[in-house]
This record gives C-alpha cells, sequence and structure tokens, in this order.
C-alpha cells in the first residue's frame, strides 16, 4: 500500500510518510500521512488533491478487500521522522525513538550521513537510520 502511494503522490509534489491500517479486524481505516517535497506546510488543499489520487489508485488496485475508510493527514504533532532531512530539518528538538535496542526520549544534536546522535540522560547515543523508529516528541514553535 506504501508503494502504491507513493508512486501517485511523488508526481504531484508529495512525500509519502507512512501508511497505517487502524482496526483491520472491523471495518478498516486507511490512514495516509504526507508531507510536501517542497517543506511548506500541508494544506486542507493539498490533503484533498492527495486523497483523490490514492482513493483512485487504492480503487483501481483494491489493495483491501471490503470497505474502507481513508484518511489524509499532515505530519502533525508526532511526525515520524524517516531521512536524513527529517533529522536535519528537526535538529535541536527531541525525538521519541524506539528500537536497535533503544528506547528513549531525547533531543537531535547532530547529523552525519545516516548517523543521528540524540542526547540521552546516560549520553549521547549514534544510531543508524532506518534501524530505529523515530517521532517527534515535541511540536516547533514554527514551521519547519
Amino acid at each position: 500500500m506504501q508503494q502504491l502511494a507513493a508512486a501517485v503522490l511523488a508526481p504531484l509534489g508529495y512525500e509519502l510518510l507512512e501508511v497505517q491500517v487502524q482496526n483491520p479486524g472491523k471495518r478498516p481505516t486507511v490512514v495516509v500521512r504526507i508531507d510536501r517535497q517542497d517543506e511548506q506546510p500541508v494544506s486542507i488543499e493539498d490533503l484533498a488533491k492527495a486523497s483523490k489520487v490514492v482513493g483512485a489508485e487504492y480503487d483501481r488496485t483494491d489493495p483491501i478487500q471490503g470497505e474502507y475508510r481513508l484518511e489524509l493527514e499532515s505530519p502533525g504533532a508526532k511526525r515520524p521522522l524517516l531521512r536524513a532531512r527529517h533529522f536535519e530539518r528537526m535538529m535541536g528538538l527531541k525525538a521519541r525513538v524506539r528500537g536497535d535496542g533503544h528506547s528513549f526520549t531525547g533531543p537531535i544534536t547532530a547529523l552525519q550521513g545516516d548517523l543521528v546522535t540524540f542526547e540521552t540522560t546516560e549520553g549521547n547515543v549514534t544510531l543508524k537510520i532506518g534501524q530505529f523508529q523515530a517521532n517527534l516528541a515535541e511540536f516547533p514553535p514554527e514551521h519547519r
């Protein structure tokens, strides 16, 4: 489902951040979280345009049998941090980190290639992008 959405969103200038299927046993809700490639804030108009193309692609390919609800969202307060540029944009802000044997919340302090350094209560921790999950844990005062 991620590849389907990413393929139709990229030509329109959107970056797919994640696709989640909620309530899979009942009437599922497919939540698609997007960002703009130009790093401007995601508008209601952006969500409406993206919803039309993702909905049409999912109708064409039918990745979920039966009825489901499609919801598109901007990154929001719990923005997933997936790529080096995401960490660079949010430098200094706190991230919630899980995986690769770690679970902590701490500010992003450095980025070198695909290595991200976080400040924790037990000292700095450096992890390789793709080997852990991170979400923004504090909302920046202005758009980044």
